[in-house]
């Protein structure tokens, strides 16, 4: 609570601002049965001892209720006034700490490491930012202040309780024991329901998620009606979760209802028997029930606090965790800065494991010359989309040292690091905007004359002039109504727009059509001129013009050489190279048959 508190110190003023508020609203609320009370006794029935409010009061009836009124009247704008002027105060002072608390929550999501989002799944995630802090956002938009509201208004009640009447407080506080023992067997009903809940909420977002991003794989294999089946699973959950919470509020009220009735059967009965003893007068009976109305209705809203309370504690529990989650790929405490120049790549007898000692690259050891083209292949699994990660520094190797330009590139800033490379992924990613946004992706200083030369470099130019909008061609999620070939080359614009001096091609055209794919080979002897590029590949009519070729099988280097050294070498990359000669042959045969 006290770090949860936190968040609404920058706006402290507005708290207290809504404080004097509540304090003012608390004091409205228990000013009604005391007007009621003077009513009765000075004007309807005179009797009793006079209080404060007669001396504001004529000594006419008409006139003295007529003012009565008119201060009753009074009391309801005041609390109307002061109810507002705190709720919008508190519900706009809990958003201002909500967007700060978010605002934390993306920028933790983008500082951990690509292994942290490895082990959680995204729906689980996107709970934390969404249903988490909304969970918080009630706690501190209507819980924490209407809590000491509550408490306040008791106080009061039960202070002028006891001033106007001992015996009728006593008789109404002895209602207390058993609306506690209702309330903790409530609490603990509806804490245990919630947590369920939330958990349930998880699961559901978590497998929307999946489930919605693999829609036509999903489709493709007919597998709706399973899905449905396991989503009821999880929907019956949440489901069983909340209906166990509206059993426990089902029953709550009534009985705290049923508690309040018989205390306030109590004070007329007994009340009753003291107006006719004369020991009594009317209005402080009317005031009394009218007290003991208002006395139970801060219970029951403390109660639900209190539920709000123990999940916005369930809730700040997983914040906290994530936002205490450290990240292991770290800058140094004095960085080295980078060179101006290209430098060479060094990878020096490297050992990386993902988990444990399973080791996916083992004392793996080369050096990619300033401005070279090299290209990695080997077969699935053999580690070569594992050196592009280390070499970027999304993990840290084990054994060995990468070092760029001699450094060791766990001596630098990992964002400065990463700024060098131009990256062109097997999956292309777009984000929801215009085509020139997902060609400059943020970068300010990339104008539309880079953007415009990035396309024309790629051979994009053509397919953005026949789109109506041109580069203002809105963008969908994950690029929705763009061809796999359109969007690759969306990514090699952007890569160069970036002007690295440094790119790298991830299995760039493995999921491009045949004209795609010359189109971009047409275009790849200018975007490799005057930088150092790596290039993984499985087509290996990709990488003969290559400078050197590098063969990864099993985890470990296991060739390096040019096209023609490899293929004289009979070995690894001669394998692979026929096989897919093999493939291109029966192609082509299949197609003169056809």
């Amino acid at each position: 609570m006290r770090r949860l508190l936190g968040y609404m110190r920058p706006y402290r003023t507005l708290v207290a601002l809504s404080l004097v508020f509540l304090l003012a609203q608390s004091v409205f609320q228990v000013l009604g049965p005391l007007l009621t009370k003077t009513a009765i006794d000075k004007y309807l029935r005179p009797n009793g001892n006079p209080t404060f409010l007669d001396s504001l009061l004529p000594v006419g009836p008409w006139a003295g209720l007529s003012r009565i009124g008119l201060l009753y009247l009074a009391v309801l704008a005041g609390t109307f006034v002061t109810e507002f002027a705190q709720t919008y105060l508190m519900q706009y002072t809990g958003q201002l700490a909500m967007f700060d608390l978010r605002k934390q929550l993306m920028e933790q999501l983008q500082r951990l490491d690509l292994s942290f989002y490895d082990r959680n799944p995204v729906g689980r995630l996107v709970t934390r930012v969404t249903t988490d802090v909304d969970v918080l956002n009630d706690l501190f938009a209507s819980g924490l202040v209407t809590i000491l509201g509550d408490v306040l208004v008791l106080g009061f009640i039960v202070a002028i309780m006891f001033l106007l009447s001992p015996l009728l407080a006593s008789i109404m506080l002895a209602a207390m024991p058993l609306v506690i023992l209702v309330t903790v067997i409530f609490r603990r009903s509806v804490t245990q329901s919630y947590r369920r809940i939330r958990i349930a909420i998880a699961r559901i977002n978590s497998y929307l998620q999946e489930h919605i991003t693999g829609m036509t794989v999903l489709q493709l294999f007919n597998r709706e009606r399973r899905s449905s089946q396991e989503f009821e699973v999880v929907n019956r959950q949440h489901m069983e979760a909340y209906k166990d919470a509206i059993t426990a509020y089902g029953w709550f009220y009534p009985v705290i209802e049923f508690i309040s009735m018989l205390a306030l059967a109590g004070i007329l009965t007994y009340g009753g028997f003291r107006v006719q003893s004369g020991s009594l007068t009317l209005g402080v009976v009317a005031a009394f029930l009218q007290y003991g109305l208002r006395f139970f209705r801060p219970i029951q809203d403390l109660s639900e606090k209190y539920n709000i309370l123990q999940g916005a504690m369930a809730s700040s529990e997983r914040i906290f965790k994530l936002l205490d989650t450290e990240a292991r790929i770290l800058p140094p405490a004095a960085p080295v800065p980078l060179s101006g120049a290209i430098a060479p790549i060094e990878f020096d007898h490297v050992w990386f494991a993902y988990k444990d000692e399973d080791w996916v690259l083992q004392d793996v050891t080369f050096t990619i010359a300033p401005g070279e083209t090299i290209a990695v292949v080997g077969h699935t699994g053999a580690g070569k989309t594992t050196l592009i990660s280390l070499l970027l520094r999304f993990y840290d190797i084990q054994r060995g040292s990468i070092r760029l330009g001699g450094t060791d590139i766990r001596d630098m800033d990992p964002l400065e690091l990463r700024r060098q490379f131009g990256v062109v992924l097997q999956d292309p990613y777009l984000f929801t905007g215009t085509l020139a946004d997902n060609i400059r992706l943020g970068t300010e200083s990339i104008g539309q004359e880079r953007v415009e030369a990035a396309a024309g470099q790629v051979n994009l130019l053509d397919f953005i002039r026949s789109l109506p909008e041109g580069f203002a061609y809105p963008i969908r999620e994950r690029g929705s109504g763009l061809s796999t070939g359109q969007k690759q080359l969306i990514s090699f614009a952007r890569a160069l727009a970036h002007d690295p001096r440094y790119l790298i091609l991830d299995e760039a055209t493995s999921s491009v059509d045949t004209e795609t794919e010359l189109r971009v080979r047409g275009a790849l002897s200018r975007m490799v001129e005057g930088r150092t590029s790596v290039i993984i590949a499985h087509r290996l009519s990709t990488i003969q013009r290559a400078d050197r070729i590098l063969v990864m099988h099993k985890s470990k280097l296991r060739e390096s050489g040019t096209h023609q050294q490899l293929l004289a070498q009979r070995g690894i990359y001669w394998k692979l190279y026929q096989l897919q000669y093999k493939d291109q042959e029966f192609a082509t045969q299949d197609r003169e048959l056809t």
